[in-house]
């Protein structure tokens, strides 16, 4: 997605669902004191460690140890959520969360997961969103 006025557009309208779900995240984290920073279209937060990300539309958190591939595959989630709208918590998120608990319970038994995270078509197509758009997008 290359412009800023539709992805903002596509976030407060059809992606709203989700969107204010993020705007209820920021406004709690806020009051808690921890401090929103920018990343592309996105403001987000970090909290805890060694936990990976979670979008919520336009809004996003990732552990205080998040790569800046982690930050554009959540970007890359806020892209999802302006293309499927209300479906996206059903067809990602829902199933997103799923999928991470799963991996993680490998990781607690010292089991390697038949799969890779990625291998799914969702978290797949949000990296490749999210590394696509560059520092363009900071604009």
């Amino acid at each position: 997605m290359k412009n800023k006025y539709l992805f903002y557009f596509l976030s407060f309208t059809w992606g709203l669902p989700l969107t204010l779900a993020g705007i209820i995240a920021a406004l709690a984290l806020s009051v808690c004191g921890v401090k929103s920073r920018r990343w592309k279209w996105c403001r987000y937060y970090e909290v805890g460690e060694d936990w990976g990300g979670l979008n919520l539309g336009p809004v996003f958190i990732v552990d205080r140890a998040s790569s800046p591939y982690i930050r554009d595959h959540e970007f890359g989630h806020a892209v999802q959520n302006c293309v499927l709208g209300p479906f996206m918590i059903f067809v990602v998120s829902i199933p997103s969360v799923i999928r991470w608990w799963w991996f993680r319970r490998y990781e607690r038994f010292g089991q390697k997961p038949p799969h890779g995270y990625y291998d799914i078509w969702f978290e797949r197509s949000a990296s490749e969103v999210g590394s696509r758009s560059g520092g363009e997008l900071n604009a």
